[in-house]
């Protein structure tokens, strides 16, 4: 992107903004650990997050065009050179496939699922196109172990501190200062939510922030009737959006050191990308039946459906 003549700083906050899709659209690690924890349904979770996820995606799509830096002008690729792209990317667009319609189907667990996309990787993928880096896997194996116990650690300490949260009935006293608030409305309680998960999604990383509330979750999700699977798609976009605000921002900040810059020129060039984010969790929260329509078409039973009595289709709740 600094070849094609864009500002650093737009490149770090584009990356970064762009980079947080992942926690909503499947196979999102988010949504896995919201569902493992809270007894929702992880596949619910990723058919819910496509529609944010979109919105997202072409909500940054339209603010480069529209908004972003021009860079350098290149003729439009011939639809030659997209379909040999296209073949060269056949093997590695498997993953997703393998991913989604292993759980979907019920095949396999989401943790199987990973199981069989490492092994598909291993075996097809890497020897049809980098035969060279077989040796090199023993070497990935260590840095994925390593990389991986850092949010162990945190995973460790966000139990260890929702226990004592629970015992010292923490997520009671904020549910009910918050129920005295809003009260049994399903959209003030999640706006509520949103403040509440914007401001501890600043400091704390999705994962253990997931493990320390999901007990105030809960409460809340019972006391405003509100569907599991609509509470868990806000909250993720939610969490998304804490990786690139201030003062921790993760993401951005990883992004703005990759790069090269400072976290405060990387932060003044996502400023207005965040418009893109309050829309969409805004949206998420007022639409639920646009959110959950994907979800009660593919795995009715994820949302809460059931077969109606008379044997043909499902009955719903609103």
């Amino acid at each position: 992107m600094r070849r094609e003549g864009y500002e650093p700083a737009f490149i770090a906050a584009i990356i970064a903004s762009a980079s947080t899709i992942a926690a909503l659209v499947p196979p999102s690690i988010t949504a896995v650990v919201y569902g493992a924890v809270g007894n929702v349904s992880i596949a619910g979770l990723f058919m819910a997050g496509v529609v944010p996820g979109l919105m997202i995606g072409f909500g940054l799509m339209i603010y480069c065009y529209f908004f972003g830096p021009s860079g350098l002008r290149k003729p439009r690729a011939p639809l030659r050179q997209v379909a040999f792209a296209a073949g060269d990317a056949a093997l590695p667009m498997l993953i997703p496939v393998i991913l989604l319609g292993g759980i979907l189907t019920g095949w396999f667990t989401p943790t199987e699922a990973g199981v069989v996309a490492v092994a598909y990787i291993i075996v097809v993928v890497i020897p049809a196109l980098n035969r060279g880096h077989l040796k090199k896997i023993p070497y990935d194996f260590c840095l994925a172990g390593l990389i991986f116990s850092l949010p162990l650690i945190t995973i460790g300490a966000a139990n260890a501190f929702g226990w004592m949260l629970a015992y010292l009935r923490g997520a009671i006293y904020i549910a009910d200062w918050i129920t005295s608030i809003a009260g049994n409305d399903p959209h003030l309680i999640m706006l509520l939510m949103v403040l509440l998960f914007t401001v501890v999604g600043d400091f704390i990383e999705p994962v253990p922030t997931i493990i320390i509330f999901m007990p105030l979750v809960n409460a809340l999700t019972q006391a405003g009737d509100i569907n599991g699977v609509h509470m868990g798609v806000v909250l993720i976009a939610t969490l998304a959006f804490g990786l690139i605000t201030p003062p921790y921002g993760l993401v951005l900040l990883m992004a703005s050191k990759f790069v090269g810059i400072s976290f405060a020129k990387a932060l003044r060039a996502a400023l207005p990308i965040y418009v893109v984010f309050l829309v969409t969790i805004c949206f998420t929260i007022y639409f639920p039946k646009v959110v959950l329509w994907l979800p009660k078409q593919v795995i009715p039973e994820s949302v809460g459906c059931f077969k109606a009595p008379g044997g043909t289709g499902y009955i719903c709740p609103n």
